[in-house]
């Protein structure tokens, strides 16, 4: 009786497309909660079920933290010329053409002059998504230029560090702004105006071994992962298991390396009060 049984071919299966549009929706990697995206802009893209505090770009850190987000760029057309020619898997001029026209920005690191609770401060936040953070000849140049704007200008300082460290394709030349920056902050030490470091995740390599640790106060947020070489280079070297959130915030901040663990909504407010503190 097969001949009276209809044949039925099998419908091919429809692919299935997500009605949630997408960036709408982050998940925290702290606690694991879907959080909206909007609510997390809002919230200056910490976690508000535990905290957690996600990466900021430069823009969003100076806008938060100046009065009323509001400041004048330093330097802003300054871009490596790519002084060793270098080559890795890809020449590193590609590797800039295309990270500038991918981000809009022209190096790792913006700097901004304007008020910080009614007082001039000069601004250097880095950021990470342009070359992991790295230092090179034009951050180390313009960060500079940013202290020598706050001494003649009479203004306090402050850098927000977010770096792999130093940009090992230009070599030697990057390694030196570890020394330039910090000559330029000897310089303001000694016209007794502050400067205030805010470490923030990751801050690592070269940066943590010279400017991101020289602060009048150094200020670091909640979970950034600070140090100089990686937990399993140093495990390696000393052949020792290292201790439970070696390199946080909250570690270095027991043991001395720190001065404060501040949440990110309150830094401005933080820093508005040290500089009137600093500023003598």
């Amino acid at each position: 009786m097969a001949w009276f049984k209809k044949a039925r071919k099998p419908l091919p299966s429809p692919q299935k497309v997500s009605r949630v549009p997408e960036g709408l929706w982050e998940k925290c990697p702290g606690c694991e909660a879907i959080l909206y995206t909007k609510d997390l802009v809002a919230n200056h893209q910490v976690c508000d079920k535990c905290g957690h505090h996600f990466r900021l770009g430069a823009v969003e850190r100076l806008s938060l933290l100046f009065d009323g987000g509001t400041w004048h760029e330093l330097a802003p057309a300054l871009r490596s010329n790519d002084p060793l020619r270098f080559t890795d898997t890809k020449p590193y001029a590609e590797r800039l053409r295309k990270t500038i026209a991918s981000t809009g920005r022209n190096d790792a690191v913006i700097v901004g002059s304007g008020r910080i609770g009614g007082r001039d401060a000069v601004v250097a936040s880095m950021d990470y998504s342009f070359i992991g953070g790295s230092m090179g000849v034009v951050v180390g140049e313009k960060i500079t230029r940013g202290i020598e704007h706050a001494i003649a200008h009479r203004a306090g300082v402050v850098i927000v560090s977010c770096s792999g460290g130093a940009r090992m394709m230009e070599g030697a030349l990057s390694l030196m702004q570890m020394a330039k920056i910090s000559a330029a902050l000897a310089r303001l030490d000694r016209e007794r105006l502050p400067y205030i470091s805010l470490l923030t995740d990751p801050t690592t390599g070269g940066v943590t071994a010279s400017y991101a640790m020289l602060g009048d106060l150094n200020i670091a947020e909640p979970g950034a992962l600070i140090g100089f070489a990686g937990p399993r280079v140093i495990e390696q070297t000393i052949r020792q298991k290292l201790p439970e959130g070696f390199q946080r915030a909250e570690f270095l901040l027991e043991r001395g390396m720190l001065d404060l663990v501040v949440d990110r909504r309150e830094q401005q407010a933080v820093i508005a009060r040290a500089l009137r503190f600093l500023h003598t």
